[in-house]
């Protein structure tokens, strides 16, 4: 090997290990369980994230600000990595995903004992539905002008209307309903309950920026590492920590 080749060999592979030792930019908003900045870890999908790059070699630092602003930061390249991200075309153009690593599922709540039927969206058009502003569910529901939808301005609302009658049905992630239930709206776990079919499942990737240099390597490393995490129990032992 020549001189001026083994010294060009020596600079790129500085080059790599410098990228590598930068910690990753994550960036989230605020969306508890999930991400939040005063939980512990910054939240449940946060904690997962980083850990799962640990495991893979990545160290990280955690980011929040709102969602429209994440994914133009993350175009701008002033971040490195969506945390929450469901899987979108647009998206995948300036951004990697990563297979989920946890599932999103979008639940009916009733008052105890209602007894409302859901097989199909027509079921719903009796009722009065809470939903929050601004929310994508799932398209079918959101386009369809037949269903009566309140608009709210967060799940605690739409619940607590649904505990008074105000409306029959309010919908919500699983866990994050969960959450609200065990925290802010635990007067009124015992007055509600879930419907037994979702909406929707939503798989939740992280969205890595194209224009990073090593974005398939955070990728396929982050896909084997949380392969692993799942099958020696560390997956598991992060839900248990975070109460799930």
């Amino acid at each position: 090997m020549g001189l001026s080749r083994g010294i060009a060999l020596w600079a790129a592979l500085c080059s790599c290990c410098a990228v590598s030792a930068e910690p990753l930019r994550l960036v989230a908003d605020t969306w508890p369980p999930f991400t939040d900045a005063s939980l512990p870890s910054n939240g449940l999908a946060s904690d997962l994230v980083s850990a799962v790059l640990q495991r893979a070699g990545y160290s990280s630092e955690y980011i929040e600000v709102p969602w429209a602003r994440a994914l133009r930061g993350l175009q701008a390249g002033d971040y490195d990595v969506a945390l929450g991200a469901w899987y979108d075309a647009q998206r995948a153009q300036y951004g990697l995903f990563s297979e989920a690593y946890l599932v999103n599922r979008i639940r009916f709540l009733q008052r105890k004992g209602a007894d409302i039927q859901f097989d199909q969206l027509e079921d719903l058009r009796p009722y009065r539905i809470a939903t929050v502003r601004g929310y994508a569910y799932q398209a079918q529901f959101d386009q369809d002008a037949r269903l009566h939808k309140v608009p709210v301005m967060g799940f605690a609302m739409g619940a607590r209307m649904l505990a008074a009658g105000r409306v029959q049905l309010t919908l919500e992630d699983e866990l994050v309903a969960r959450y609200y239930l065990k925290g802010e709206l635990h007067a009124l776990q015992g007055q509600l309950e879930f419907l037994p079919k979702p909406l929707s499942e939503n798989g939740l990737h992280i969205l890595v920026r194209r224009s990073h240099p090593q974005h398939r390597q955070i990728v396929a490393a982050f896909n084997r590492a949380l392969q692993e995490m799942r099958a020696d129990g560390s997956y598991a032992q992060i839900f248990q920590r975070h109460g799930f």
